[in-house]
């Protein structure tokens, strides 16, 4: 049914039980729509391409919908058949919770799920929704479903501080990474204020109170970042998993700089922060020391020097021992996935190039699909490191 699969995964933590047979054949497959934000269409899209399924003569049905009183929405769901849910009373009150058994007693090929973080109302058989969906999934039915990225358990202290909003409703990282198709439903921020505004999200009196926390486009800059970086990160783990052995599939940029006790490398490593920066992305330094040479005491405060420089630019300061700096950091490039690797232009002579090779020609020669930026020595640079030393 699903237009692109995941490789299986495993170690999917077992279900509670219910009174009926779920041995099926085979597991179910999820689809998850993700966003950054409510209001960015993903039950509009979900619903969408329900509608075109059903067309196609595929058993469709709604297993639980939330409109949140937009039109454009309970407009959409016309046409499909609707799962009645239970209703559970509650302190007086009565709530509605999606009917899970009667899911499973219907049995149709796909049903839609909204608001996978949504957590039940007390006294239901499971705490949380997904839960639901995984006891689906077990019977051998597909499931289309909805979340927020705020909603991922491992981005929870991430969101809190970009936000200032400590999300309660949370699903574990392994739902989306057992997934079989995850899809990012992607407005810019600016789109989102504007439906904000023009009271397509929720309703007038809410909305200068949403664009005021929330909604503030600093956020949901932030927030449209994860979600498509948690996607990406997805896509890459199993693009590495079914990538034969000695080639490379990298989706995020990662570069790494080649430090020595040259002091003219505090200009690279300035220069390749500035790239991953520019790139948004890891930032990673080396240095290969020589197995049977000392440092002095001026070579060994060049090193601390990078390391703590390394820190200040939220990079990973990486030491090695080896006697072929070249297979060290093709090593190291290999392990963490490099994409660019900054190193200075060659200070020896042409004749001692000849006779040993250049660095830059042996990374060529063992990496692949990997950039190498060649920066120039600056000669007023050692004076300037050794002030910077000085002050350290």
């Amino acid at each position: 049914m699903f237009d692109n699969t995941k490789s299986p995964k495993t170690g999917t933590t077992p279900v509670p039980s219910v009174p009926y047979n779920l041995n099926s054949a085979r597991r179910g497959k999820h689809k998850i729509f993700i966003g950054m934000a409510p209001g960015v269409g993903k039950t509009y899209r979900m619903l969408e391409e329900a509608h075109s399924l059903k067309q196609e003569g595929i058993d469709v049905v709604i297993g639980l919908l939330e409109t949140h009183g937009r039109k454009e929405t309970a407009q959409k769901a016309q046409g499909l058949e609707v799962i009645p849910c239970k209703q559970i009373p509650r302190g007086g009150l009565i709530l509605p919770e999606m009917d899970t058994d009667g899911i499973l007693a219907r049995v149709p090929q796909l049903v839609l799920v909204d608001e996978l973080a949504h957590t039940n109302v007390p006294g239901s058989l499971r705490e949380k929704r997904y839960q639901d969906v995984e006891i689906i999934l077990a019977a051998g039915i597909d499931v289309y479903s909805t979340m927020n990225i705020q909603h991922l358990e491992s981005l929870n202290d991430l969101v809190a501080r970009i936000t200032g909003v400590v999300v309660r409703e949370r699903v574990p990282d392994r739902i989306l990474d057992e997934a079989d198709e995850v899809v990012v439903i992607d407005v810019t921020p600016e789109t989102l204020q504007e439906r904000l505004l023009e009271g397509k999200i929720y309703a007038t009196q809410k909305i200068q109170q949403a664009l005021d926390n929330f909604f503030q486009r600093r956020n949901l800059i932030a927030l449209r970042e994860l979600a498509l970086r948690e996607v990406a990160d997805n896509v890459e783990e199993d693009a590495i998993a079914s990538t034969p052995k000695g080639q490379s599939c990298n989706i995020h940029e990662r570069v790494l700089v080649c430090v020595s006790t040259n002091p003219n490398s505090v200009q690279l490593l300035r220069r390749g922060a500035r790239l991953a920066n520019y790139m948004n992305a890891p930032f990673f330094v080396i240095y290969v020391a020589a197995p049977e040479r000392f440092l002095t005491k001026e070579e060994s405060l060049y090193i601390e020097t990078y390391d703590k420089l390394c820190t200040e630019f939220d990079g990973t300061f990486i030491r090695v021992t080896s006697t072929d700096i070249a297979q060290a950091i093709a090593e190291v490039a290999e392990k963490y996935r490099i994409t660019q690797i900054v190193i200075g232009a060659s200070q020896h002579s042409r004749w001692q190039i000849l006779l040993k090779g250049s660095l830059t020609h042996k990374l060529l020669r063992l990496l692949k699909n990997v950039d190498l930026h060649i920066i120039s020595a600056d000669k007023n640079q050692t004076n300037g490191f050794n002030r910077l030393a000085m002050d350290e």
